[in-house]
């Protein structure tokens, strides 16, 4: 029998909500690999692995809360707990591998083409492992050609991902980045929901086994939640994350001088009468000429009298 497939059980609201949280992540783990490309060699490991937890948590908390959104109409849908997690350690590590290889190789063709292969393969593996971890009393079956699509859109995003990480540095540029990254993430999602079928098998009215949506949604989306707000505390109180470099050890109130072609020169201040509105110029302070050494003729000392024996 073949079961009524529904992804959207809430309307417009898991998609907004799962494109949200994926734009999150994204946008804390941009920010967070781009500061560790500014930050001593020490530090360096610490902010790659919190950009690597951030857009692992952000995307795997899109995939879940999407999900809240699926169901079979003939038949409840649950979840196993230990694969959803596992899903969500595939999809750190996995994003965390494609980090540390350009953030310390750099965005090279073949770096970024290695890093954005690895991260893609485990953002659709975190994808189709969530996808595992469903009971229901039934089979899922999956359409190839759109399987091989949703895994394409990955490995992309995942590279168009990499790329912006260490190449885009500005707030507002990193900020588009993470909408379009969010856009791709969640895309991608909706395209491997696409390729699924069920056949169900036996009742259809009993219980499905494992947590239902509404009883794992809370426990499991606690953890990478709060870690999300965390990582955002952190860049949010991180002035060179905020202001960038070179802008926020500047005194306030202070503009940076411009030096180069485009630069306008300071015209002089203007000075005139005190009545016409404007300030005198201010008085010169008096300098002080000390008198000249006194002169004497060739041939001369002590004055002009006749020379003595001890004159010289």
């Amino acid at each position: 029998m073949q079961g009524t497939v529904d992804g959207f059980n809430y309307g417009v609201v898991t998609p907004v909500a799962a494109y949200l949280m994926a734009v999150l992540g994204g946008a804390l783990g941009l920010r967070c690999t781009t500061r560790s490309l500014r930050t001593e060699q020490g530090w360096k490991p610490g902010w790659l692995a919190l950009g690597a937890t951030s857009i692992g948590s952000g995307i795997w908390t899109m995939h879940f809360i999407a999900m809240i959104g699926f169901q079979v109409e003939e038949a409840p849908v649950g979840y196993d707990v230990p694969t959803t997690v596992l899903s969500l350690f595939v999809a750190i590590v996995m994003v965390g591998v494609g980090i540390f290889i350009v953030g310390y190789r750099g965005a090279t063709r073949a770096t970024l083409t290695t890093a954005g292969t690895i991260t893609g393969l485990g953002v659709a593996a975190m994808h189709y492992i969530g996808m595992s971890g469903m009971r229901l009393h039934g089979r899922l079956d999956y359409e190839t050609t759109t399987v091989v699509l949703s895994v394409v859109i990955a490995v992309v995003a995942a590279t168009a991902a990499l790329w912006a990480a260490v190449s885009i540095h500005g707030f507002l540029p990193s900020l588009g980045a993470s909408l379009v990254m969010g856009v791709a993430v969640t895309g991608m999602h909706y395209t491997g929901m696409a390729a699924i079928s069920v056949h169900l098998q036996g009742a259809t009215g009993g219980s499905a086994g494992g947590g239902s949506p509404a009883s794992i949604m809370f426990p499991l989306l606690l953890g990478p939640a709060v870690f999300l707000v965390l990582a955002g505390v952190v860049v949010m109180f991180d002035p060179l994350l905020v202001l960038g470099e070179g802008e926020w050890d500047r005194p306030m109130g202070k503009k940076p001088v411009r030096n180069g072609a485009g630069s306008r020169p300071v015209p002089p201040p203007a000075y005139g009468d005190v009545n016409g509105g404007r300030a005198q110029a201010p008085t010169p302070a008096p300098t002080y000429t000390p008198p000249p050494a006194p002169t004497s003729a060739p041939g001369s000392h002590r004055g002009a009298g006749p020379r003595g024996p001890y004159d010289w």
